[in-house]
């Protein structure tokens, strides 16, 4: 499947991809660890038109996976975030149908030569201590350099690992 995977630049107008597959994805990956309620709140807080088109004005780039006219996956990236020479990954998703077939690890190859391209000396993300993806981004060569407890407002948390990876 791989190879039949293509990865684009989301274009403005299709921000509503973004949110259909973080609809579709999230309660699969956090029902186990948040609330509906957190899920929701989340979905709407970080997910929404403005929110979205917030971080494209601050200079966020979002990437789409496809297969043919299928769209299955999304990542985002923004260059020296949080300080110079280092490229941070707020947002990867892959429908869970379609997890395990290459389709996250093409988007972080696509985000890790962008970065290069950029200049970047090391990748950064924040997983949720007890999401299963921590094993994937392990698998890639990210390594948990220290912990972090978010307060994103209504009494929620988000108790994340911040994970990095140096680029050689």
């Amino acid at each position: 499947m791989n190879d039949m995977i293509q990865i684009k630049e989301v274009q403005p107008n299709e921000l509503n991809i973004i949110q259909d597959i973080a609809r579709r994805t999230w309660p699969v990956t956090y029902g186990d660890i948040l609330s509906a309620e957190q899920i929701a709140y989340m979905l709407e807080r970080f997910y929404s038109t403005e929110s979205l088109n917030a971080n494209l004005d601050d200079g966020h780039h979002f990437l789409l996976a496809r297969e043919n006219d299928e769209m299955l996956g999304f990542a985002s990236f923004v260059h020296d975030q949080p300080e110079k020479s280092t490229t941070k990954i707020p947002k990867i998703y892959v429908l869970p149908q379609t997890q395990g077939k290459g389709i996250g690890q093409k988007l972080m190859e696509t985000i890790e030569h962008q970065a290069r391209q950029h200049g970047a000396k090391k990748l950064t993300l924040n997983v949720n201590r007890f999401n299963k993806a921590l094993t994937f981004y392990q698998h890639l060569g990210f390594e948990i350099v220290a912990k972090t407890d978010i307060n994103i407002g209504r009494g929620y948390l988000m108790e994340d690992y911040i994970m990095e990876k140096p680029l050689r």
